[in-house]
């Protein structure tokens, strides 16, 4: 018999947040079950309601440590941005692929059908901070902070729908699969000029 490898309680909430991410992209939203991750990482049905609570527990821990890894990686790009290392396009690309490929619509979406809205809390409240950590530094700059919030709503509301129904809908207009990504783009590059010329 085989004994499994103790973990500190931060391990095995990290792995279990990482299984639940890994199946959230593989199969959707219901799959981020307690029995699903626990079986995933090796550990007891117990142990993660321990950590989490319950499934909900467990998806609205997973919603917080998927906004502050988005955010962290566009607050990244930001700032690259800003010195002139990165593009628009590199800001948008990141914020859509949060909501697409990892998953943060789809799970958002699930949570709020499933009567579960106050998981998207962290979300919200994650990309709150960023964009006031940002907003502020912008004002300081160019007077203008709240135009990041207002592109930062757009961004996240945009991103959001394309997740959702993006490509079926741009198809059915004739329109690239990236048409929401492009208009996005060019919101930023307009506002970015825009603060610019202050």
């Amino acid at each position: 018999m085989t004994s499994r490898k103790r973990l500190t309680p931060e391990e095995s909430r990290s792995s279990a947040l990482e299984a639940a991410r890994a199946l959230l992209i593989e199969t959707g939203p219901q799959s981020v079950t307690l029995k699903a991750v626990s079986a995933r990482i090796g550990r007891t049905h117990a142990n993660l309601l321990h950590h989490f609570g319950s499934a909900s527990g467990l998806q609205k821990e997973l919603a917080r440590h998927l906004a502050e890894t988005v955010c962290e990686t566009i607050r990244e790009a930001v700032t690259a941005s800003r010195a002139g290392l990165g593009a628009p396009r590199e800001v948008v690309d990141l914020a859509f692929d949060a909501f697409d490929k990892e998953g943060a619509g789809a799970l958002a979406s699930w949570m709020i059908l499933t009567g579960n809205e106050d998981a998207l809390s962290p979300i919200v409240e994650t990309i709150h901070q960023l964009v006031d950590e940002i907003a502020l530094d912008e004002a300081s700059h160019t007077g203008e902070g709240m135009r990041v919030h207002e592109d930062t709503l757009a961004l996240v509301l945009m991103a959001m729908g394309d997740a959702l129904i993006g490509k079926a809908l741009a198809r059915s207009l004739g329109l690239p699969d990236t048409a929401a990504r492009d208009r996005a783009q060019l919101m930023l590059e307009r506002s970015l000029a825009a603060s610019q010329q202050v």
